[in-house]
This record gives C-alpha cells, sequence and structure tokens, in this order.
C-alpha cells in the first residue's frame, strides 16, 4: 500500500486489506448493520406517511431502501477503477432530502421525486470532480449552517408524525394523548437506553426505543398484522417501476443538497481514512474521497433507478470500526449482503410500514435534533468573527423564516415558489450567496 499508517493503526485488530476470518467478519457486519438499520428504513417510512401511500407502496418502498443500500454499499467498499472510496464504508438512505422529497412528491408523486433525484445526483458525480475547488465555496461555515437547517426543518416533520402525522390533521384526531403518550414512551426508552453505560445499549438505543413502542402500539390494538397476510414471498426489484417525471423546480432544491452532501461525504471519508490508519492528506487520498464522492452521486441514481431516495455515506458507522477495532473493507461485502437479502423479503418492509405515525414520530424528533445539533457543532468548531455571525445570522433568518411563514412567497411566480418553499434551499442559498460575498471564510 502506498498510505503510510496514522498514529491509531496499532489499535486495529484487522486493517483495511486484511481479510478477518468468516465468524469475526459476520460478527463486526451484524453490528454495523444494527447501528445503521434503522436509518436506513426510517426516511421512505416517513415520506410515505407524508405523501399518504398505502400499505403496499409503503413496504416496497422500505425494501427497495434496503437493496439499494446493500449494492450501493458494496460499490463503495469493493472500489471499481475511480468509482468507490475502496473503505468499510457503507451507504444508506439519506435524511437531507426528505424536505425537498417531500415538497417534489406533494407536487409530481413519485413519478417526479425519483425523476428529480436521478438527474440531480449527476450534480455531486459533478462536485467529485471538481472537488478541490468547490472546497473554497463550501466552506466548513456554510456545512454548518446548511446541517443546522436540514435539522432545524426536519423538527417539524418529527413534530407532526409524533402528534398522529398528517391523516390525523384532517380526521381531526391529531395531538391526542394516545399519539403524545406513545411518542413519549419511545423517546424516554432511547435516551435512557442511551444514557446506559453498556456500549451496545448505547448503540442500540433507537432500536429499542422503536421495538418498545412497537409492542405497546400493538398492545394497544393500533397494528393489525392480517392486513399483510396476502402480500408474495418476494420482492423483486423492478427498475423505474413508478415512472420518470421532472421539474427545474425539485431538480434545483435537490441538486443543492446533493452539493452539500458531496461535502458531508469529503468530511465521512476524511474520518473513515483516519481511523483506518491512512493518510489523510495526499493524491491518494484525494483519489479515494474523490471516488467516495462519484460513488456517493452513481448510488443515488442508481437507488432512484431501483425506486428508492438518494443516499449518502453514513457517518454513525465510523465509530464502529473504532469500537471493533475491524476496519476491513471486506466486512462491508457481508453488510451489503445481509441489506439485500432482508429488502428482498416483503414481510420486512411491510412490518415496518405498519409502524404507527408517533412510534416513529418519538425516534425522529430526537434525530431530527441531532442533526441540527451536528450542524451547531461544526459552527462552533470555527472561529465565528463579525462577519461569519453575519453570514449565518442571514442564512437562519432566510431559511427559518420561510419555514415559519411560507406564505411570504405567495405573490411570486410559481417556479420560484416552488424552488424556495424549502427553507433548506432558502437558507443554503443565502448562505453560500453571502459567505461568497461576505468572504468571512475563504475555505
Amino acid at each position: 500500500m502506498s498510505n503510510e499508517p496514522a498514529t491509531g493503526q496499532s489499535d486495529l485488530i484487522y486493517g483495511l486489506e486484511d481479510t478477518p476470518p468468516f465468524w469475526d467478519a459476520l460478527f463486526a457486519a451484524v453490528q454495523h448493520l444494527l447501528a445503521m438499520f434503522v436509518a436506513v428504513v426510517t426516511p421512505p417510512l416517513i415520506i410515505a406517511a407524508a405523501l399518504n401511500l398505502n400499505t403496499s407502496t409503503t413496504g416496497y418502498l422500505v425494501s427497495m431502501s434496503l437493496v439499494a443500500s446493500g449494492i450501493s454499499s458494496f460499490i463503495q467498499c469493493k472500489r471499481f477503477g475511480r468509482l468507490g472510496a475502496g473503505l468499510l464504508c457503507v451507504q444508506g438512505t439519506s435524511y437531507s432530502f426528505i424536505a425537498p422529497i417531500i415538497a417534489a412528491g406533494q407536487l409530481g408523486g413519485l413519478p417526479l421525486i425519483f425523476g428529480s433525484c436521478m438527474a440531480a445526483a449527476s450534480l455531486e458525480m459533478v462536485v467529485s470532480v471538481t472537488l478541490r475547488y468547490l472546497q473554497k465555496i463550501i466552506t466548513p461555515l456554510v456545512s454548518g449552517i446548511v446541517v443546522t437547517l436540514i435539522g432545524l426543518s426536519l423538527v417539524k416533520v418529527g413534530i407532526i408524525a409524533c402528534g398522529g402525522g398528517f391523516a390525523a390533521m384532517k380526521n381531526g384526531t391529531f395531538g391526542s394523548l394516545q399519539s403524545l403518550m406513545l411518542s413519549g414512551i419511545v423517546l424516554i426508552c432511547i435516551v435512557i437506553s442511551n444514557q446506559s453505560g453498556n456500549k451496545y445499549l448505547r448503540m442500540s438505543s433507537i432500536v429499542i426505543g422503536l421495538i418498545i413502542g412497537y409492542v405497546v402500539a400493538w398492545c394497544m390494538g393500533l397494528i393489525d398484522f392480517n392486513s399483510i397476510s396476502g402480500y408474495g414471498a418476494f420482492h423483486f426489484p423492478s427498475p423505474f417501476r413508478y415512472g420518470l417525471d421532472f421539474s427545474w423546480s425539485s431538480f434545483i432544491a435537490l441538486g443543492l443538497i446533493y452539493v452539500i452532501t458531496s461535502i458531508e461525504a469529503f468530511g465521512d471519508i476524511t474520518a473513515n481514512s483516519q481511523i483506518s490508519g491512512l493518510k489523510v492528506q495526499g493524491a491518494e487520498f484525494m483519489k479515494r474521497a474523490q471516488g467516495g464522492i462519484l460513488a456517493d452521486g452513481f448510488n443515488s441514481m442508481l437507488a432512484s433507478m431501483l425506486n428508492s431516495f438518494p443516499n449518502s455515506i453514513f457517518a454513525q458507522n465510523n465509530g464502529l470500526i473504532l469500537l471493533t477495532g475491524i476496519a476491513s473493507r471486506r466486512v462491508g461485502y457481508y453488510i451489503a449482503g445481509m441489506l439485500v437479502l432482508l429488502g428482498l423479503f416483503p414481510y420486512v418492509g411491510l412490518v415496518f410500514s405498519l409502524m404507527p405515525e408517533p412510534v416513529l414520530g418519538g425516534a425522529t424528533l430526537l434525530m431530527f435534533g441531532t442533526v441540527a445539533a451536528a450542524g451547531i457543532r461544526i459552527l462552533v468548531s470555527q472561529e465565528i468573527d463579525r462577519k461569519a455571525s453575519l453570514v449565518i445570522a442571514i442564512s437562519l433568518a432566510f431559511g427559518i423564516g420561510v419555514e415559519m411563514v411560507p406564505d411570504i412567497l405567495c405573490k411570486m411566480p410559481q417556479t420560484i415558489r416552488e424552488i424556495f418553499s424549502s427553507g433548506i434551499t432558502t437558507g443554503s442559498c443565502a448562505a453560500i450567496i453571502t459567505n461568497m460575498i461576505i468572504r468571512a471564510k475563504k475555505g
């Protein structure tokens, strides 16, 4: 290998190119799967609930998210030429795209979602080529603002789910004591598990909270398993099942998130390389980073073809490399295989599709708050001088303002309304433009 080991490599049991014994690799893969499984299936559940999709369609979307995640993870770990990071680097459905996807779905349904996501993914592939230059525009200050806005925008989605969802808003049951109790039980269970001194309880805290909430909901008679008894034994991928559509407004809104996601992917690849004992500077590292971001965009395009949503590199799995001491990318092949197998069985997706929204809301509310907190951490890690404060103030004011009072755009042309109705899009544009003009950070 051309990479010299970094300081932490002595802590690894198996390095990047090592081949662990079968049981060691399987045990590490199962832990990675547990850490990412809920995060993979949650976005399609949120999107399906917001668009009021039926159980069959929701189950299929969940299944395809697992299949797409498995294929994407294999590509990242295996590395095909310039495509892929070649690290133990897993991918799954991204939370960052939820708000613009819901907006696109309300405008043109699933065809518009998949068509726009597939087209906009090409922007991230372009970023991989121009990575050196874009770092001067998408600075850590801008990234921190955007991640914060993503979290704050999604908190609204989580709160609506806690109250019973959009369907409850229509039938007058929104905010019922039953819904708030369910979401509260899940939230409390997650917090208690996360505070445990046992590392396995901490890693599984969201899974534990969802399982307890699911069981409580079933005991309350809110889940009917008979409704999924008539479905087949397998869910075979059917590319372009729901068709494709396109609109420039959705393309622009999603494209901005792809650009920001590419910078996040760069950070995740840097952390993964460092944990794996590799250099995080130089030509070899830049090739690895560009390959990972190229695969990030390519895999999102592939996911759209498979009727799934954009994929991104999962940062939480980097911590498991430290915990297990296993950085071998061959473990990623096991993870990929298990994800695809789980996706092929429809009952996995269908069982999740029956989860009441308050149960899901209790978990997602905390997760989305964590996303906002991650953005704040990025911001406070920077030097916040007068110019930086001005960029943050303008960006948050525009982004949160549009989220709170969307009618501010009611007199604008429809295309403008569709593009900037998302606080993430509006705030991101404001951050990029004001940062370039004020030059708060030069990268």
